[in-house]
């Protein structure tokens, strides 16, 4: 275990010296199979996957991880049957286990709105940790059930296929100079999923190589970006089984990396006023201004550098663009949290949607992609669609470090890790 000195942060300050989660090379089990072959076995994590979608990941391959992940025969026979799978898959030759423990590099390479990303980030065991150790920093509360769920798959496969998202900070940019040697060999597999996001994969195998990643993450605080169920699962598998039950798979990136992009998590609503009705409860906190559509709302809340901002879309009315006058942080309660007034998403949770719009959380729905939402609209599945911004990534570090929890759906990490790639097998302690 390696000691931080990192004392300057928030709730979480109280720990001197902190002990900060190794990190671990591990035996992957990896798929034999390579570029287009590769792509049609790999899913992504369970939970953007919709019904549909099962189907068609069932359909593709029958060797898809979607049927470990995410199988789809009902109750305790489907998590039993997960784990059956993933064995006979092992047996017949499906999956290969590495012979030396190994770290991986991950590349993905995607666009968003015209403009090409590049994320990096490194594949490695880790030890969970309980949020009041302040080493590893949640952002969002857990749900009963999907902790459940996550939980039952585990005892059944004893093996982790989606790794949890961490964020860390990299002021130096550290992590820059360790890929770059990396990246220059050849990877060890590639290919491109569903949405055209580009993958590469290169393990890192060398004593010495190992050692430096080590040395860059230690002593540095991790945030977790995506995978907080899995996380929890992790730690409530630590405490059935022992210390050594903490070790689960994860994927640190640095937060100052250009391709740690947070899209909006936009909302659908059933019921609420039209658009001319909307503006008359919103004049006197908001400059409003109608565009001709949801694409030019989205375009324009996405553009603004109020301190809060958002946009109602109505089929066949267009949008209302509101950004936040000064009076407008009367809205909000000023005893709660700063970093929480902070968040468009609290923000209209707590300060339009009931108080002005007359709008309840019984009638909110959320949607992943502005498409999404201009699809609910034109099908009438919704009255509105409300268009948020992305989340910055300063800001959910900010709710992290103060110990607070973001309200539901406030952030959408682009893109998606992916299951399947390389696998982790728990370590068994017996339990």
């Amino acid at each position: 275990m390696v000691v931080s000195t990192t004392l300057e942060f928030g709730r979480h300050s109280p720990w001197s010296p902190r002990l900060v989660s190794e990190i671990q090379p591990f035996p992957g089990i990896r798929y034999r199979a390579d570029g287009a072959d590769l792509a049609r076995v790999i899913a992504p994590p369970y939970d953007v996957i919709s019904p549909a979608q099962r189907d068609e990941l069932y359909a593709r391959d029958p060797h898809n991880i979607v049927r470990v992940v995410l199988n789809r025969t009902a109750g305790e026979t489907g998590y039993t049957e997960a784990g059956e799978t993933l064995r006979r898959w092992i047996a017949e030759g499906v999956f290969g286990l590495e012979e030396v423990p190994s770290l991986y590099l991950l590349e993905q390479t995607f666009s968003v709105a015209g403009r090409t990303y590049q994320r990096l980030g490194l594949l490695a065991r880790f030890r969970a940790e309980d949020p009041d150790r302040g080493v590893i920093l949640p952002h969002e509360h857990t749900r009963a059930a999907a902790k459940e769920d996550r939980w039952r798959l585990l005892r059944t496969t004893r093996a982790n296929f989606s790794p949890i998202l961490l964020m860390f900070p990299d002021p130096e940019g550290r992590f820059s100079a360790l890929v770059t040697d990396t990246i220059l060999q050849p990877p060890l597999a590639r290919f491109d999923d569903d949405e055209g996001v580009g993958h590469r994969l290169w393990r890192v195998d060398a004593t010495d190589a190992i050692a430096e990643w080590q040395r860059l993450l230690a002593g540095t605080r991790a945030y977790i970006a995506d995978g907080h169920h899995r996380h929890a699962t992790a730690l409530r598998w630590r405490d059935e089984t022992g210390p050594e039950g903490a070790w689960t798979l994860g994927y640190f990136t640095p937060i100052e990396a250009p391709g740690l992009l947070v899209l909006p998590y936009h909302r659908i609503l059933s019921e609420g006023p039209s658009l001319d009705d909307a503006s008359e409860r919103l004049s006197g906190h908001f400059r409003l201004t109608r565009v001709a559509d949801a694409a030019a709302g989205a375009a324009a809340v996405a553009d603004s550098k109020a301190r809060w901002a958002f946009a109602l879309a109505e089929q066949g009315h267009g949008s209302l663009v509101a950004e936040a006058k000064p009076k407008a942080e009367s809205l909000v309660s000023a005893g709660a949290p700063a970093c929480l007034r902070a968040l468009d998403t609290y923000f209209v949770h707590h300060g339009v949607l009931g108080p002005l719009l007359g709008i309840p959380e019984t009638a909110v729905g959320y949607v992943h992609s502005q498409a999404e939402a201009e699809e609910a609209l034109a099908k009438g599945a919704c009255r509105l669609a409300l268009l948020l911004r992305g989340t910055p990534v300063q800001q959910i570090v900010d709710v992290s470090d103060a110990g607070e929890s973001m309200p539901p759906k406030s952030t959408f990490f682009h893109p998606k890790l992916p299951s399947g790639l390389v696998t982790h097998l728990l370590i068994e302690t017996g339990g």
